[in-house]
């Protein structure tokens, strides 16, 4: 592509997962890391999750309102460093997980976010429709909340059977609880992530066709899932080119000319895609970074006008 890739996407990264010391909300230096972040022209938009020391909250919001850039809150770290599950057929459990979720958005709008990003909870097959029921339940209220502050909540679909094991998707099960929840709730919507693609067996093209209508948010990253035994197996999001991992500048390239061919391309409203990419063991975080940039400028490099 001849114009640059700003003109329709907001290039986020994922600070949490760059930089997994943010993880648990609870890193003295995030800052340092953040700093990083907003220093860099490349990133439009970075995602944030929960920081538990108030004066870091408040300087992270200065941060990037100074750097003018979009934030982002994903709160999935809330539900998979605690095993909360919204949606536990269990109601005390299931509240127990929208609380925190209700706190995210709190802390969003205190960091400047739009809205918040979660996941659903494990499942199992036996009780598998009474979970879909509380999730709508959980999600449903949220949004509620969420209206309130002019927020937005989106759902990200996840693997079913390889690591997270969560509700939703594939990506047909994930169009149906869009559908069900834009009937009531119009500020809902879906992210995808290109690692999680391969992870539920699908394809870009597929993915993205079927669940286009609800689409606000994209992830692009890597996966190691085809050997069980093979190092980094699971939902880690490797750098690219991690061995024996699925997806590197081809299957990036893949997933921009889908997203160009379905219409997604929006120069007057741009969705953000992140970087989410984390560093395998002693990996430098920054090169992981670097990393990322330089695949993504050459898959867009190598997509057609």
């Amino acid at each position: 592509m001849r114009e640059s890739i700003h003109k329709y996407f907001k290039v986020g990264l994922i600070a949490f997962m760059a930089y997994p010391s943010m993880i648990k909300g609870e890193d003295p230096n995030a800052l340092e890391s953040l700093k990083k972040i907003a220093y860099d022209d490349y990133f439009d938009a970075v995602e944030l999750s929960w920081i538990k020391d108030a004066n870091i909250r408040k300087e992270a919001a200065k941060l990037f309102e100074t750097a003018h850039m979009s934030v982002c809150y994903g709160a999935q770290p809330r539900l998979l460093t605690t095993g909360l599950n919204p949606n536990h057929i269990d109601e005390a459990e299931r509240k127990k997980a929208e609380a925190t979720l209700m706190e995210a958005i709190d802390e969003a709008c205190e960091l400047g976010s739009k809205g918040i990003a979660f996941l659903s909870g494990k499942w199992e097959q036996a009780t598998r429709d009474q979970a879909y029921q509380q999730l709508l339940t959980t999600t449903r209220n949220l949004c509620a909340y969420a209206k309130t502050k002019d927020m937005i909540v989106e759902l990200e679909v996840f693997d079913y059977d390889i690591d997270k094991a969560a509700l939703i998707g594939p990506a047909p099960y994930a169009a149906q609880f869009a559908a069900d929840m834009r009937m009531t709730c119009d500020n809902f919507g879906l992210m995808i992530d290109l690692s999680h693609i391969p992870m539920t067996y699908e394809t870009s093209e597929f993915v993205v066709r079927l669940l286009r209508p609800y689409l606000t948010h994209l992830h692009i990253g890597n996966t190691v899932c085809r050997d069980k035994n093979a190092e980094g197996y699971g939902d880690l999001h490797q750098r690219f080119g991690f061995p024996g991992g699925s997806n590197d500048t081809a299957e990036v390239l893949d997933f921009l000319r889908v997203l160009k061919n379905e219409g997604l391309f929006k120069a007057d409203d741009p969705m953000v895609l992140s970087f989410e990419v984390k560093p395998w063991q002693d990996e430098d975080p920054d090169a992981v970074v670097a990393n990322a940039k330089r695949v993504l400028n050459r898959a867009w490099a190598l997509l057609e006008d």
